[in-house]
């Protein structure tokens, strides 16, 4: 259901609620005014005859006649008139030209006409002297009665007029007066009354519907404002702002302003969520690299622990059951236990060192050491190993050049650096072992001379457990974790690593820094 906008609801509540007033007022008007008006005229025709009644009373006491004297006032001759008769004359002028109230006065022993407003007077005369004697009773409803006069509401078959007359005698008992008044007037003003009301009325309905409108529009249109702003807000529109125009009230502004600083703050807030969102999302993840390194760590372990636990059994098995007799058999045998123990000895301390590395276990111990120094110790600890694989070994030990990192860790990669490049030598066995600066960083590269890595295996070189070549690998005890500890001691340090395939060999690289240092 469509809802209708407030300006249109005031609009048509103020129609309908002037329509219904004026209705009420014209029906009322039909209804009541016509007795109202009467009511009006029996008060009109009774102060009139109290007025003309003192007037005859104080004539009786000062003994000037104020009927003598009403022609010459209303004929503008107050030349010959007396206070009685200008008083008269001002009454009966007001009844006429005011009330339109016709009076006849006459002298009840000399059947003289005394005072008249009224062009019929014969009509008058007759229609009181009827009144007096008691006929035409039936055309009358008597109104007001009392000891020397009544008004009564009457209708002359005739003209078929209804009259409001009011007749009888003034205090001094003589003078008959009879005051009458055409109801059809008062009905006259009533029609015309509802009728001028009724176009009135519509024409007011319908300008004050047209200003109501354009008045409701202005104080609607911030509402209309604040709405289409709350739907943006609903939308997450956080741009939209709302401002004052010259018609806004205190209240609105107030409102508006408000809403104003709810969408900055919802915006914030917003804001807030999405970076603990993604902070979350970042935890989940890292949890669930976490679980699948765990499951990952634990396949592997499982997979590379269980050739030498093999081995191992089984020559024991063997010198359990008494199958090498022979001492050169026993030596044998213990021999390949050793070794093969030897082998995972090795391999659990590496996974112990890449573990704590991978997890945050390990803090860098930074210090400001000889590089060179460093470098030339490693290569003597592999004399032994280079000599029994025949492989030669350059390094230029002559110039010391400092870095700053963490010594015992940069000493392991390093080593499993000599180590990979003692193993995989071919060709002309040589390694060699050079540091060369690059602005305020130190590059340490290891080249050994053989066989480039395939192309699709270089990628892979840093995960643990990869393996170019298992033969071989298996073949001097390496378990592929070597290169992952490098990987995670160069990612603490911030730095970078890397291998570079030549024609002739293979170069495995990493950088240090060495900024602000004197050589």
């Amino acid at each position: 259901m469509k809802r209708q906008s407030i300006c249109r609801q005031f609009t048509v509540i103020f129609v309908c609620m002037t329509a219904f007033v004026i209705i009420a007022v014209w029906c009322i008007n039909n209804w009541a005014l016509e007795d109202y008006y009467m009511d009006y005229k029996v008060k009109v025709l009774e102060q009139a005859y109290t007025e003309i009644d003192q007037i005859i009373k104080r004539e009786m006491q000062t003994g000037e006649s104020a009927l003598e004297g009403v022609d010459a006032v209303l004929n503008k001759d107050a030349h010959t008139a007396n206070d009685n008769a200008e008083e008269l004359a001002s009454v009966v002028q007001e009844l006429r030209d005011t009330s339109n109230i016709m009076i006849l006065i006459y002298d009840s022993i000399s059947n003289q006409t005394l005072l008249s407003s009224a062009r019929d007077i014969e009509i008058l005369r007759e229609r009181v002297q009827r009144y007096i004697l008691g006929q035409g009773t039936d055309n009358q409803e008597v109104l007001v009665r009392s000891d020397n006069y009544m008004i009564q509401k009457s209708f002359d078959p005739n003209t078929k007029t209804s009259f409001l007359e009011s007749w009888g005698f003034f205090s001094d008992n003589g003078t008959i007066y009879i005051m009458s008044t055409p109801l059809e007037s008062i009905k006259e003003s009533v029609e015309i009354s509802n009728h001028f009301l009724m176009y009135v009325g519509l024409a007011a309905i319908a300008v004050s519907a047209v200003l109501l409108y354009f008045i409701t529009k202005k104080m609607t249109d911030p509402i209309q404002k604040l709405s289409i702003l709350s739907e943006q807000l609903s939308n997450l529109d956080f741009e939209a702002r709302y401002e004052d125009t010259p018609h806004t009230t205190q209240e609105l502004s107030c409102l508006g302003q408000s809403m104003n600083v709810l969408s900055n703050k919802l915006k914030d807030t917003i804001a807030e969520l999405k970076m603990a969102n993604n902070e979350l999302q970042k935890d989940i993840q890292e949890k669930i690299q976490v679980d699948e390194m765990r499951k990952d760590f634990i396949a592997n372990v499982s997979h590379e622990l269980k050739t030498p636990i093999a081995l191992i059994q089984g020559y024991a098995e063997g010198l359990t059951e008494g199958m090498a007799e022979e001492k050169e058999s026993r030596d044998y045998y213990c021999n390949v236990i050793m070794d093969e123990a030897g082998k995972m000895n090795k391999m659990v301390k590496q996974l112990l060192t890449l573990t704590a590395l991978e997890f945050g276990n390990e803090q860098l111990s930074m210090e400001r050491f000889n590089l060179t120094e460093l470098i030339g110790g490693v290569i003597s600890a592999s004399g032994i190993l280079l000599e029994q694989n025949e492989i030669e070994v350059e390094f230029d030990s002559s110039k010391a050049i400092y870095v700053w990192a963490d010594e015992f860790k940069i000493e392991e990669v390093i080593t499993n650096y000599l180590s990979n490049a003692i193993h995989h030598a071919g060709g002309e066995k040589k390694t060699v072992v050079k540091m060369l600066y690059q602005g305020d960083r130190v590059k340490v590269s290891v080249f050994n001379t053989g066989n480039p890595i395939l192309e699709e295996a270089v990628q892979n070189l840093w995960t643990k457990f990869y393996k170019v070549d298992k033969a071989r690998t298996r073949a001097y005890g390496g378990s592929g974790i070597g290169l992952s500890i490098v990987k995670a001691i160069m990612e603490m340090h911030h730095q970078s690593y890397g291998v570079t395939n030549w024609d002739n060999g293979v170069e495995f690289w990493f950088t240090l820094d060495c900024s602000n240092i004197s050589v």
